[in-house]
């Protein structure tokens, strides 16, 4: 179904399967699995996790199973939809037991940029000079919303309607403890600087949320990390195919010149 941060099988009509990378530590596999049960107990619509003990270990890789939300092809949610599922999430509060960490945005960074032999050491010597200027900016945010519970990826990828129509969201891994400010910006940066969201579109994202992220004076420093991030997560695949390393490389090459990112590709 998907080959991103996991590799995403449907194994039948109702069941999926995620699999992590390889030597990945099964405490982010089982902290999803503990996200997707409280979340079920508080009815709160996103993917289930398959009543078994999980995740499994298979060759050295973490391996959880989930409920298939739709019985055919995404049917992605629209940006009133995500406004609204984000805003009911982050009116929950967690259980303490839940454990959830705190944010760290830059945490796999510097390994993604020196795990792809196909970066050149120029290019990875800019993203790591970019990832240190952008830390620094970072620390001295001061954010408007409360801090709580949030997604962590928390976009039009991760939306999706159910069979009966019911906006759901996927991807549990992230979930953390942190600004309220990351779970919107994604949508504002797909709009802005992609061109994924009409104007309309994003206008009523941020109406149905109830606060326009793009108001915060803080917004173009989160909005440019959470760019850099997506540039260094497909750095660590550019030696998977030809393709993978030309997008990652014309990415590089946008944030080095500032160029428009209207051609970068979904991936």
């Amino acid at each position: 179904m998907r080959l991103g941060s996991n590799a995403v099988y449907r194994l039948n009509g109702s069941v999926v399967a995620r699999i992590s990378r390889k030597g990945t530590e099964t405490k982010e596999s089982e902290r999803a699995i503990a996200v997707a049960r409280w979340l079920e107990s508080a009815d709160y619509p996103a993917v289930r996790a398959i009543d078994v003990e999980q995740p499994v270990v298979a060759d050295g890789r973490p391996v959880t199973f989930w409920q298939a939300v739709a019985d055919g092809p995404d049917d992605w949610a629209n940006t009133e939809e995500i406004a609204d599922v984000i805003r009911r999430l982050h009116s929950l509060d967690a259980p303490a037991n839940l454990d959830l960490p705190p944010l760290t945005p830059f945490d796999k960074a510097s390994e993604r940029i020196n795990r792809s032999a196909a970066l050149e050491s120029d290019s990875r010597g800019f993203l790591l000079r970019r990832l240190s200027e952008l830390q620094d900016e970072w620390s001295k945010l001061e954010f408007e919303l409360p801090c709580g519970i949030i997604h962590g990826d928390a976009s039009v990828g991760n939306v999706i309607r159910d069979r009966n129509g019911v906006p759901t969201l996927m991807d549990l891994d992230s979930f953390a403890v942190g600004p309220r400010e990351w779970d919107l910006v994604l949508t504002a940066l797909y709009y802005e600087h992609f061109g994924w969201h009409t104007h309309s579109e994003y206008g009523a994202f941020a109406r149905t949320y109830g606060f326009d992220v793009m108001t915060w004076s803080g917004y173009p420093v989160m909005r440019d990390v959470r760019e850099f991030l997506m540039v260094t997560w497909l750095a660590q695949k550019a030696d998977e195919s030809e393709e993978t390393a030309a997008e990652a490389a014309k990415r590089i090459e946008t944030l080095r010149t500032g160029g428009s990112r209207r051609d970068w590709k979904p991936w």
